[in-house]
């Protein structure tokens, strides 16, 4: 694979770069002590064309690859995972299924509009015993004259407070199998429940959904057949995992700039702090394991954007970017040292931010797993 950026990535890249300095930095911290949605700011980012970048031109989209999609939502994660996290989710995971599987009106009526940012979608997965475990998975779709009856809970659902419509997944048919619907929010049974008080993320809310006897139609069944919904999902998880490997990368980044930055400044024992060894190593490693992290998450969407395999790659992509992350903004908070604990700079919240990446997607003990199984097929 040739590293080098095309033309059109570069262009793509420095667009959303410039938007993270110019409109999200300077807004982060008080949106995320706020605990507020930007829907200024995502609607700003609709307009920059980004929830459509995923999608075929023929659909209203701008068919652009999985690469340029990274170099986009690694720009805005450096600027606000909380921005990044729900962009992410629009335009991905909270549309995905509507234009794979949605007929002409809800196309035209939800989907549509979700590209130009005027309404917003989420998924519904994870339940209170269901996480990596999709076994699990409990929500109940009933079969009733004109469609179905959802009933179950679901939890830590991204955007929820303020999403528009909901793809959810339930059992259904006579072997109980994951079946794909569409929810949308004046659904009479839906409730959105208790809102989640997370570490980090401040300016995502995430909260529990209750389907209470909620009545869907046929025509929301997204599901060509039911229990085909495992299926689908298995489709895009590479996609998820590379674009929050993406985000992943664009949180360590602005750990590492604010650490670079500070060590410049601080003054210890008469000179600043990066003259001292071990100042520098800290940054020498930090630098050096993000460039090949980096690499590793644009090589596995290049691989997915060149319809090779990639599922073995994605899922190391994944693990090696959210781990390196890690570890690149905790070095960036001892750089800081005491400050580093303190709310006045930034690298708190890259801190708490960025344990966020661990999690969605798989965890890394569940990609480790894929990984070896990829090993010996």
């Amino acid at each position: 694979m040739n590293f080098d950026l095309t033309a059109e990535q570069q262009q793509i890249r420095d667009t959303f770069a410039r938007f993270c300095d110019e409109r999200i930095a300077p807004q982060a911290a008080a949106l995320d002590e706020a605990h507020a949605f930007p829907r200024a700011l995502f609607g700003e980012l609709a307009g920059l064309g980004l929830f459509a970048m995923r999608y075929p031109e023929a659909d209203g989209g701008a068919g652009t690859g999985l690469v340029e999609f990274c170099l986009a939502a690694a720009e805005i994660a450096r600027g606000s995972m909380s921005l990044a996290a729900a962009c992410t989710m629009q335009s991905l995971m909270g549309t995905k299924f509507l234009h794979m599987l949605g007929d002409a009106d809800i196309r035209s009526r939800l989907f549509a509009p979700a590209l130009r940012g005027e309404r917003i979608g989420t998924i519904c997965m994870t339940e209170p015993n269901a996480g990596s475990d999709l076994d699990s998975i409990a929500t109940a779709a009933r079969r009733v004259d004109g469609g179905y009856v959802l009933d179950g809970q679901k939890t830590w659902i991204t955007s929820a407070p303020v999403a528009d419509f909901f793809t959810v997944f339930a059992r259904a048919g006579e072997e109980k199998k994951l079946t794909i619907f569409l929810v949308e929010r004046d659904f009479a049974g839906l409730v959105v429940g208790r809102e989640i008080h997370k570490m980090g993320v401040w300016a995502l809310p995430t909260s529990e959904v209750v389907f209470d006897g909620c009545f869907v139609p046929h025509t929301h069944r997204l599901s060509r057949e039911e229990g085909d919904g495992e299926a689908h999902l298995r489709k895009t998880l590479a996609e998820i995992r590379i674009v929050t490997a993406a985000m992943a990368l664009g949180v360590a980044r602005a750990a590492l700039a604010e650490a670079v930055r500070y060590a410049g400044e601080r003054r210890q024992f008469g000179k600043p702090i990066n003259r001292f060894q071990a100042i520098q190593f800290k940054l020498a490693e930090m630098a050096t394991d993000l460039e090949a992290a980096t690499r590793l998450v644009h090589y596995a969407a290049w691989l997915y954007d060149a319809g090779r395999p990639h599922h073995k790659e994605a899922a190391m992509a994944k693990l090696c970017a959210t781990e390196t992350a890690a570890t690149v903004c905790d070095k960036a908070a001892r750089v800081f040292a005491s400050y580093g604990y303190a709310m006045d700079y930034p690298v708190q919240r890259y801190l708490r931010d960025v344990r966020f990446t661990l999690i969605g997607g798989g965890t890394s003990e569940i990609l480790k797993l894929i990984i070896a199984k990829g090993l010996s097929a």
